[in-house]
């Protein structure tokens, strides 16, 4: 499986900064909820000094989903959507331990972070432009085709697994009890990304390595580094 960004998506995001991890032995059957406290805790301190919209990561995908042509405030990227959640709530609500983890992390770093079940994605996943001819499922179990130019993550049978890049994701790929190999991503696009990013991934691999008996594999992509391979 090779997951990419396409050469259009580089070209006019030169300023993107991504990580992929990919990893095999994921149960549900352990406990993540002192880690998620700690990252919750990190994330209330945060707010406490900045409003979501004053984040720089977030300002970052505000700009970024205005230069796609969607509203920043009606369509937000998916660690907004969390922290707005989270200030008014205080609390997410428990999914399966490696989202609730996923999340957590991406409220303190308030970069957005995808976690796909890999035995749902057909060949290669890349993030591109939607051609107008892909398939995209709803939670609620309706199948809708994402808009042309639409910036979607897409695999070899033009199923999208993600519209409007950070937006949402779709049901093809969520994670399931039973799911045991995931495909993670991190983007951003803020002027510290590349540092941001590299933390985040060393954040993550350490918390999965360390609740989780599994193999593992990461990845930075930028511009000069566009795709990783993760074999078979």
């Amino acid at each position: 499986m090779r997951f990419s960004h396409s050469s259009e998506i580089w070209a006019d995001f030169p300023e993107l900064v991504a990580c992929a991890i990919f990893t095999q032995g994921i149960t549900k059957d352990v406990s993540v909820t002192s880690r998620v406290t700690e990252y919750n805790a990190v994330a209330e301190s945060r707010l406490i000094e900045s409003s979501v919209g004053e984040l720089p990561e977030i300002q970052a995908w505000r700009r970024t989903f205005s230069k796609m042509g969607l509203k920043p405030t009606k369509y937000r990227c998916a660690s907004e959507a969390l922290l707005r959640r989270f200030n008014k709530e205080k609390s997410l609500p428990q999914i399966h331990p490696l989202i609730d983890l996923c999340n957590a992390i991406s409220l303190a770093f308030a970069i957005p972070i995808a976690a796909f079940d890999t035995a749902q994605i057909t060949g290669d996943m890349e993030v591109r432009y939607a051609v107008g001819d892909e398939t995209y499922l709803t939670f609620s179990g309706q199948v809708e085709p994402p808009k042309e130019n639409e910036v979607i993550f897409a695999d070899t049978e033009n199923k999208a697994h993600a519209r409007r890049w950070t937006n949402r994701q779709s049901a093809y790929s969520a994670i399931r009890d039973e799911t045991s190999s995931v495909l993670i991503v991190a983007e951003a696009l803020h002027g510290t990304a590349s540092e941001d990013i590299k933390k985040i991934a060393s954040v993550l691999i350490k918390e999965i390595t360390e609740i989780w008996p599994c193999t593992i594999r990461s990845e930075q992509l930028n511009q000069l580094a566009p795709e990783i391979n993760f074999g078979t």
